[in-house]
C-alpha cells in the first residue's frame, strides 16, 4: 500500500510538472512578407547606424529557438497571404485566395484561435492593416475568396473572440444585400464595444465585455486600409505597439483563463511589394517594438508564456548586396518618408503650383526627404533620371502613377526610392511574393518544440501542443 501511494504521488507530481510546462499565455506574431533577409537586413541596418559592420539584434531574433519554415500553398509553389494565413492559423494547405477553408473552397477548418477559445482561453486577433484582411481573417473567417470583406466582417462577430484590432472594416455595408446590417451597428448585437484610437480604448475598456479597436475616424477617412507606416507616423496615429499593449491589457482582465493573441505586422509586406527598403526595415523594427510588449509580459510570467514569431511568406525577393561585396545600408537613414508618403508631398506641390512645379521646389523636397545631394551623393546618371521624370510628369502634366500591389505612386517618388536601394546596395527580384524560407523564433513554455526545418502547417499544431489545446479540424 505504501508503494501504491508513493507511485501515486510521483504520478501526480509528473502530471503537475506537465501542466506547469504548458503555455497559459500564447503570443503569435506574424510579419507579413517578412523573409529571412528582411530580418537580417534590419539588423545589419541597425548595425551600420551604430557605425559597425555586423548586426545589432532585434528583440525577437535573440529568442532561444530559431529555425525556418517553407510556405508553398496547396495549389501554388508561391503562396498568397490568404493561403499562407490559413496554413499558419489552421494547419491546412489551401488554394491561393481562400480563407479558413480547404482547397475545395467549401470545407471550413478551425484555427488555433478557435482551439484556444474552446479550451477556455480568452482570444485576441490584431493587425496593422484592416481587421478583415487575409492574415487576421484566416483565424476567424471561412470564405472562398479573401476579398469578401463584408462576409469576413460578419464572420468576425460569429467567431466571438474577446478582442479584435486593426485599421477598420473595409466594407461595412453589404454591397449585394441592401437589407443586411451595417457591420458597425452589428457590434451592439454581439456585445462588442468599438474604440477609436488608444485614448478611446483606455476610456472604454474597463466597462467593455468584448472590444474592437480601430484607428480614429479622421485617420480612417484618409486611409481605412491600414494604419500609417512607421516612417510616416505622426504623434496622433495608432501604432502596432499601442494595439499590442491594448490587447494584452484587455485579455489580462481575467488572467486565470489564460489567453491567445495573434498580432500581424501587415505592412512589411506592403513596403516589400513597393520595393521600398527603408520603409521595410522600419516596419520590421516596428513589429519588434510590438513584440517587446509581449516580451515584457513573458518576463513577468516566464514559466507560463509562449511567444512565437514567424511570417506567412517572403515578398519582393530582397537581396542584401548587389555585387560589390559590401553594403551601404546607412544611406537608408536619410529617407524620411515612404514612397507613398513622398507621393503625398508631391501632390501638395502640384496643388500649390497648379501642376507646374518648379525644379527647385522638387529638388528641395528630394533633399529634405531622401538626403539627395546634401547627405547622399548622386551619380550623373541618377540625377539625369530624376530630371527626366520631372520633365515628363511635373511640368504641367497630370500625374503618371506607378502601381504596386497596394499603392499607386508618383513616378518621381518611385524613382527616388529605387535610387535609395541602389545606393544602399540592395536588390529586388520582383514586386510579388517568393517561395523563400521564412524565419521562426520562439521563447518560453514549449519553445523547444520549434526545431528542425518546419512547414507552415506545422506551426499551429506545435502551438496547440505547447498550450494544451485540443486540435479540432
Amino acid at each position: 500500500m505504501k508503494k501504491f501511494y508513493l507511485s501515486l504521488a510521483f504520478a501526480l507530481l509528473a502530471y503537475n510538472c506537465i501542466l506547469a510546462q504548458q503555455a497559459k499565455y500564447v503570443f503569435y506574431f506574424i510579419g507579413d512578407g517578412m523573409g529571412v533577409n528582411q530580418v537580417q537586413g534590419t539588423e545589419l541596418f541597425q548595425g551600420e547606424l551604430k557605425g559597425e559592420i555586423g548586426i545589432e539584434p532585434l528583440c525577437f531574433t535573440q529568442f532561444p529557438a530559431a529555425t525556418v519554415a517553407t510556405t508553398f500553398s496547396a495549389t501554388n509553389g508561391v503562396t498568397d497571404s490568404a493561403a499562407a494565413g490559413t496554413a499558419l492559423a489552421t494547419g491546412n494547405k489551401t488554394k491561393n485566395g481562400a480563407i479558413g477553408v480547404l482547397k475545395d473552397l467549401e470545407t471550413p477548418v478551425n484555427s488555433v484561435a478557435v482551439w484556444a477559445k474552446n479550451s477556455g482561453r480568452r482570444v485576441g486577433i490584431a493587425t496593422s492593416v484592416s481587421v478583415d484582411h487575409a492574415t487576421p481573417a484566416a483565424f476567424y473567417a471561412h470564405e472562398a475568396g479573401r476579398s469578401s470583406y463584408y462576409n469576413i466582417g460578419a464572420d468576425l462577430y460569429n467567431a466571438g473572440f474577446d478582442f479584435y484590432a486593426g485599421s477598420d472594416f473595409l466594407e461595412p455595408e453589404n454591397k449585394k444585400d441592401k437589407n443586411a446590417k451595417n457591420l458597425y451597428k452589428m457590434a451592439d448585437d454581439y456585445g462588442y464595444t468599438i474604440a477609436r484610437g488608444y485614448e478611446d480604448y483606455t476610456k472604454k475598456s474597463g466597462k467593455a465585455d468584448k472590444m474592437i479597436l480601430f484607428q480614429s475616424e479622421e485617420a480612417s477617412s484618409k486611409d481605412k486600409y491600414s494604419i500609417p507606416y512607421a516612417i510616416d507616423r505622426t504623434e496622433t496615429d495608432l501604432t502596432l505597439e499601442d494595439i499590442t499593449r491594448s490587447a494584452i491589457d484587455f485579455l489580462s482582465k481575467d488572467l486565470s483563463k489564460g489567453f491567445f493573441l495573434m498580432v500581424e505586422g501587415g505592412k512589411i509586406d506592403w513596403a516589400c511589394h513597393s520595393n521600398d527598403a527603408a520603409t521595410v526595415f522600419r516596419e520590421v523594427q516596428d513589429l519588434d517594438k510590438a513584440i517587446r510588449q509581449a516580451y515584457e509580459f513573458y518576463r513577468q510570467h516566464p514559466d507560463e508564456t509562449l511567444i512565437v514569431v514567424t511570417a506567412d511568406h517572403e515578398t519582393g525577393g530582397i537581396v542584401l548586396g548587389t555585387g560589390k561585396y559590401e553594403l551601404n545600408l546607412k544611406a537608408l537613414e536619410n529617407q524620411k518618408v515612404s514612397e507613398s508618403g513622398f507621393t503625398k508631398i508631391l501632390n501638395v506641390l502640384r496643388k500649390e503650383y497648379k501642376n507646374n512645379v518648379p525644379w527647385d521646389a522638387v529638388k528641395d523636397a528630394l533633399r529634405a526627404n531622401f538626403g539627395f545631394w546634401d547627405k547622399v551623393a548622386l551619380s550623373e546618371k541618377q540625377e539625369a533620371r530624376l530630371d527626366s521624370i520631372y520633365e515628363k510628369t511635373l511640368k504641367g502634366q497630370n500625374a503618371k502613377m506607378e502601381k504596386s500591389e497596394y499603392a499607386q505612386d508618383e513616378a518621381l517618388a518611385a524613382e527616388a526610392k529605387r535610387i535609395v536601394s541602389e545606393n544602399a546596395l540592395i536588390g529586388w527580384t520582383s514586386g510579388g511574393h517568393s517561395a523563400g524560407y521564412v524565419p521562426v523564433f520562439a521563447i518560453g513554455a514549449g519553445a523547444e518544440n520549434f526545431k528542425g526545418r518546419l512547414d507552415n502547417i506545422q506551426i499551429p499544431g506545435l502551438i496547440a501542443k505547447s498550450a494544451g489545446y485540443n486540435v479540432e479540424k
